[in-house]
């Protein structure tokens, strides 16, 4: 979110639904700011240099940045979304595969107390793994919902993203404001309880994984 005016009836959705909103956008703070009055989890959504050379947005990171310019940038863009908690690639499929920006970017965000979420664009991504090096609380997207801009499409992911939360006790979707989307969720969301899902803040989700790390680094056997 943050570069469309029509962007705002997503704030009609549950408050557990985070808002991952584009930096240095004509609405980045604005809906920073109206999310936060809702009690509603923001993250940064930070762009990230893709492999297709996709345009990039203001603030991106790219992989010729040495890590005082990535760390600058993630400054930048944080400030222009105020309240984030926590930041999620856009794009990102090359500078995703790349050690030297990930560890940049791991050592912001652990030295910020902010956590990541990997959108996973690329299969090769190295930000989960970087991110657990460097102490960063992680997470990774599941089911993109609307690849594709179709009901029926949406519909089949929201349910795959169900299944694994039922298989793997928690799941992670992205998606975007789009009006098909947008109609989709406010009609499905209220349903979910009846289907024994909890529909979770990220800052909630984020809490469990520390807390399940903190208690596997106090069992874990120590050798001298």
């Amino acid at each position: 979110m943050g570069y469309r005016k029509q962007d705002r009836q997503a704030f009609a959705l549950p408050a557990e639904v985070t808002f991952a909103i584009l930096p240095h956008t004509p609405y980045s703070k604005t809906y920073a700011k109206l999310a936060d009055m809702q009690q509603r989890d923001v993250i940064l959504h930070m762009p990230m240099e893709a492999l297709a050379g996709n345009r990039l947005g203001p603030g991106a990171l790219t992989a010729d940045m040495p890590d005082e310019s990535i760390q600058l940038q993630l400054k930048s863009a944080l400030d222009s979304v105020p309240n984030a908690i926590g930041l999620n690639n856009h794009m990102g499929s090359k500078l995703t595969q790349l050690s030297q920006p990930m560890n940049a970017t791991m050592d912001f965000l652990r030295d910020n107390r902010l956590f990541f979420v990997d959108s996973r664009t690329t299969k090769f991504s190295k930000a989960e793994q970087i991110a657990k090096h460097h102490g960063v609380i992680s997470a990774h997207r599941h089911v993109f919902l609307d690849h594709l801009q179709d009901p029926k499409h949406i519909e089949a992911q929201f349910k795959r993203l169900v299944r694994i939360a039922k298989k793997s006790d928690y799941a992670v979707g992205i998606g975007h404001p789009y009006q098909e989307t947008l109609t989709f969720l406010a009609a499905q969301l209220p349903q979910l309880e009846e289907q024994g899902i909890e529909l979770l803040p990220i800052r909630n989700l984020m809490r469990e994984k520390h807390l399940v790390q903190i208690e596997q680094s106090e069992t874990a056997p120590v050798t001298e």
